[in-house]
């Protein structure tokens, strides 16, 4: 039977990592708009199936899942494709690299884009706060970059873990707006380089090309998305 597959995301969002992994695995999946302009991802309605207010959410028919790493997990083990399986050697390697990607990579992100909220309203204080960032983002990409080469990271056929990365290093060439990011250059990272231009050419990315309005080099060298609904922010 087929599942009942339904992404709730923005353009640009974590989301965009799901829809990758949805169109190399194959599967038909429907999409819900979730509106960043009406701020949508705090209503009642939204909450109840993130009580988080985060995007993404996929549901399925276990249920709704959150957590960008949960629903990828949740997907490669449940179809047996973008991940070694739970017997293999490597799955230690993968689990603790994708781990890694979410909870410290992602983390630091998320705290470089929304400055404010952790370092408050004065701006010398959030311009130091991003300083410390792009030092620990930077020795974060380098560990990234030495890692590559396993079967789960940098393969021919892309992992979970490859769609996750070439999406968070799409972000950092583009956001937030005004911030200066002339210490992020792709090519001091060659391996996840090339991660990122192997994906350029799958199908799966010129999906996401189409639905995100992004552009033809969306990871390599990224511009800011025309979304035919919906915005990134």
């Amino acid at each position: 039977m087929t599942e009942p597959l339904r992404l709730h995301y923005a353009p640009d969002n974590a989301s965009l990592v799901i829809r990758l992994a949805l169109e190399e695995l194959g599967l038909p999946y429907e999409t819900v708009l979730v509106d960043r302009k009406r701020d949508a991802q705090n209503s009642a309605a939204y909450r109840a199936i993130n009580p988080n207010g985060l995007i993404p959410v996929l549901e399925t028919a276990d249920g709704p899942i959150f957590e960008t790493a949960a629903i990828l997990l949740w997907l490669a083990d449940r179809h047996g494709a973008l991940a070694p399986a739970p017997p293999s050697a490597e799955r230690a390697g993968f689990l603790k690299w994708l781990l890694c990607a979410s909870n410290t990579l992602h983390a630091d992100l998320r705290m470089l884009f929304y400055t404010e909220k952790y370092a408050g309203p004065d701006a010398a204080a959030q311009a130091a706060v991003r300083r410390q960032l792009t030092r620990r983002l930077d020795t974060h990409l380098r560990n990234f970059d030495a890692a590559a080469g396993a079967s789960w990271l940098g393969s021919a056929q892309p992992s979970v873990l490859d769609l996750y990365l070439a999406c968070q290093l799409r972000w950092m060439a583009l956001y937030p707006a005004g911030y200066d990011r002339s210490w992020f250059d792709l090519s001091r990272y060659p391996a996840l380089y090339g991660i990122c231009e192997q994906l350029e050419n799958r199908a799966s990315t010129q999906a996401a090309i189409t639905a995100e309005g992004l552009n033809a080099r969306p990871f390599t060298a990224p511009e800011h998305p025309n979304p035919p609904e919906g915005s990134a922010t």
